[in-house]
């Protein structure tokens, strides 16, 4: 079996990103309220903390669902925990998209670095303050 982790999939996780911040334009999430108006960088940075705040939200959301196991109110075919992380996700993604970072980037350099972490490894994790999750 090949290693998925290469730079091949940078690409798919660009396309999504694209993808969540394209739908939250397009649905108008990045315009002014009360103008109309796309926000200007300097709105769109003043809002950063509310929007890392509502994708915290949606992680409570996703523990609530699971604490509970409940299903979700929208896609009652799913679970809410499911769900919410997707919601989630679809979050994280809009906003690296509008603050122009590079998460497929981002999340690829970080996966590889994590395989070589000396505190992520099982034998290192079991000792005393090792990390237990």
């Amino acid at each position: 079996m090949s290693d998925p982790l290469t730079a091949d999939i940078i690409p798919a996780i660009q396309e999504l990103q694209d993808l969540c911040y394209g739908e939250s334009v397009r649905l108008g999430w990045h315009n002014n309220l009360k103008t109309g108006e796309p926000m200007t960088f300097e709105e769109t940075n003043e809002r950063f903390p509310m929007r890392i705040a509502l994708c915290h939200s949606e992680l409570s959301e996703a523990l609530e669902g699971h604490r509970k196991d409940l299903m979700d109110d929208h896609l009652p075919h799913r679970k809410m925990a499911e769900v919410e992380l997707a919601d989630a996700v679809i979050r994280v993604f809009d906003l690296g998209g509008n603050m122009g970072y590079d998460l497929a980037g981002a999340i690829y350099d970080k996966l590889c670095y994590n395989r070589h972490r000396q505190d992520h490894k099982l034998e290192n994790r079991k000792l005393g303050g090792g990390k237990a999750y």
